[in-house]
Formats: structure tokens, sequence, C-alpha cells
């Protein structure tokens, strides 16, 4: 007999998110620099801490994650009741349209916005709805003018994966404003710790129950291959949020790691300060060879090529000197390329190897 198990209506009709390559056919030796990974690695505290919690595998993590939420309450001024972790900030996210959104809800992102959010939209078996951004920077008047009656979550992330881009802070608080009472703001935070002096909006969500914020350690904290991350908002979202939360949902190694890593805000201010330094110097040597971009609050650039067909050509070519980046075609900017800073050897051999390319190197 021939079975008749299906998904649920619209399963199949997501796309898989594709993460960065890792690989090439060049040298031997590759450097990743398609997933924006922090090169300097985590905290040696977090990497102790994690290597300690590996001496009780055989039990269950806190289930509230109460040392965790405690410590970043401590280092960002929050409310440790207001926060919530999850296995990275896409569990959070995948929360938000598990709790929120539906079949027949819209779920509403900017033009150049993060994968996961159309992703988990439509596993929600909500409608995920684009709006169009201007000059690769999330537009305002084009969210606001994109709801409806049905939108239940806008989400943007400030700064911007995959381009780099900011808005004010007085912007993302017209758009709070703004929006219809039924949806709730999500402004995703991964690479809030690259922008000196930001909390991520902490203050909007403090002041409104309209907005949430979420964050990650797999960024600047280097915690990529831990899985875990957080989010801050009014307490009847968080509520609802540990109700479809599952009980051990981030294991006993990653809370702790993540715990020593919030903490060591030396280490942070170090791997911020240069990912500044070698983010300007590569963006500066790829403008002087005809590659401009946007500015980059986040830890990667942009650069902009003449044409889709030069970019694919120059991705190949970084490849054939295994260097691996990510080609943004999926997202819309087929003539761009996302490049991850790295140390200061990837990062110049980027900049030497785009130059060969731009006079006329071909893979």
């Amino acid at each position: 007999m021939r079975h008749k198990i299906t998904p649920q209506p619209g399963i199949l009709n997501i796309a898989p998110y594709v993460a960065g390559k890792s690989t090439a056919k060049g040298g031997n030796r590759v450097t990743k620099l398609s997933s924006n990974e922090n090169p300097l690695g985590p905290s040696p505290l977090a990497r102790a801490a994690f290597i300690e919690a590996a001496g009780a595998l055989e039990t269950y993590p806190s289930s509230d994650h109460a040392a965790l939420r405690a410590a970043i309450a401590k280092v960002h001024g929050l409310d440790a009741e207001r926060i919530i972790c999850g296995a990275g900030s896409d569990e959070i996210i995948s929360f938000l349209c598990t709790t929120y959104a539906g079949v027949g809800d819209e779920v509403l992102y900017s033009q150049y916005g993060f994968a996961m959010y159309p992703i988990s939209a439509m596993a929600a078996g909500a409608t995920p709805v684009q709006a169009p951004e201007t000059d690769r920077h999330t537009d305002v008047d084009a969210l606001l003018a994109a709801c409806t009656e049905r939108t239940r979550l806008v989400f943007i992330a400030n700064p911007n994966n995959p381009t780099g881009t900011m808005i004010s802070e007085t912007e993302i608080a017209r758009l709070a404003e703004g929006l219809p009472p039924q949806a709730l703001l999500v402004l995703d935070g991964a690479y809030t710790e690259f922008v000196e002096g930001f909390n991520g909006h902490a203050g909007l969500v403090e002041a409104r129950d309209n907005v949430v914020m979420t964050r990650t350690f797999s960024k600047i904290y280097g915690l990529g291959g831990a899985r875990i991350g957080w989010g801050y908002g009014p307490a009847h979202v968080i509520d609802a949020l540990n109700r479809v939360r599952g009980p051990f949902n981030v294991s006993a190694a990653a809370l702790a790691a993540a715990e020593a890593a919030v903490q060591d805000v030396d280490y942070t201010e170090k791997c911020r300060f240069e990912n500044a330094k070698w983010r300007g110097w590569l963006r500066d040597e790829l403008a002087a060879i005809g590659l401009p971009s946007d500015e980059s609050f986040a830890n990667f650039i942009v650069p902009r090529f003449a044409s889709p067909e030069a970019a694919a050509e120059a991705d190949l070519y970084l490849q054939s000197k295994g260097l691996v980046v990510r080609a943004l075609t999926g997202y819309g900017l087929p003539a761009h390329l996302r490049i991850t800073i790295g140390d200061e050897i990837a990062c110049r051999a980027v900049a030497a190897t785009l130059t060969d390319f731009m006079k006329g190197a071909r893979a």
C-alpha cells in the first residue's frame, strides 16, 4: 500500500537555507570568509568553560538558563526575567513565528533581509512579504506601506545581513510607532556588538510593548559551533515564547561558554577593535581598485562589481586561491560578494587576489 504521509501545506515550497561554503578547489589551505565567523575565535575563558562542562555530559542542562540570563542582564543592564535563550538566535526567530504567525497571517521583512525570516514564516504556515529597500538600506516607509491587517511580525536586522548597512534609532522608533496594533517588531541584533556603544535598541524594547530584539553568541563571541543566542522583549512576549520553548533547548556546554564569553568584556572589545581596523583597511583597498561598498557596521563588507558575471568570475578566482566568500545571488544581489573580515593575513590575501583579478587575471 502506497503511503499517504505528507508534510503540512507549504512546507515543500520552502527553499532550504544554504550556508556559506567552507571548501574550494583552490590551494591546499582554505580560508573561509563566507559565514561571518570571528577569526580570533572565542574568549579563552569561554573555551575553558566549554571544556569543563564536558565533565558532566550525563547531566541535563539548566532548563531556566538562570545563570546565563543573569550574566547577560548584568553586562547589558537588562532585566533577566525578560531574557530568553535559544539554540542560536535562529531558534528565537522560529519561536516568534510559531507563536505569533500562522495560516492567513503575514510576516514582513526588508528586501535584503536574512533568509531565515521567510523560511521560519513559511514553516509556521504564514505568508512572507518582502518590502523594498532603498540603496540596500532598510526603508521604513516601504515597510509601513506594506503592512496590512494580516501583518503579525516585522523582521529587520540592524546592522543588516547581508548588506552590512544600518539605519538610525530614530527610524527604528518611527517604524515601531507606525506598525498596526497586532504587529510585533523584531530587531535582529546579530551584529550589534560590532558597533561601538550600541545596545541593539534595548531602550526601545524597554519602552514599548511591541518590540523584541534577538542576539547571538555566534558572531563577535565566536561561538557559532555551540549554537546559542538570546532574545529580550516585553514580559508578555517572553512568557509566550517560553511556552513553546523546549525545556532543555540549549546544551550545558553552550550555556557555560556563553556565560563566560559575555562577561569577558575586554576580549569582546579586542574583537570589535580588530574587526573595525581590518574592515576599514579592506574597504579602502578594494575601493581603490574599483570595488566600492556601502559603509558596513558588521564584520563583513559587500563590494560591488561591474556586473553579475564579473562577481561570479571573481568568486571563482578567489576560490582558486583558497579564499571562500559568499555569493549573494540568492539574496537578489548578484553583482556583489559578501566577504567576512578575517585576520590580517586573510584580509591582505583578499586584497591582493582581487587586485590581480581586476588587472585581468582569471581562474
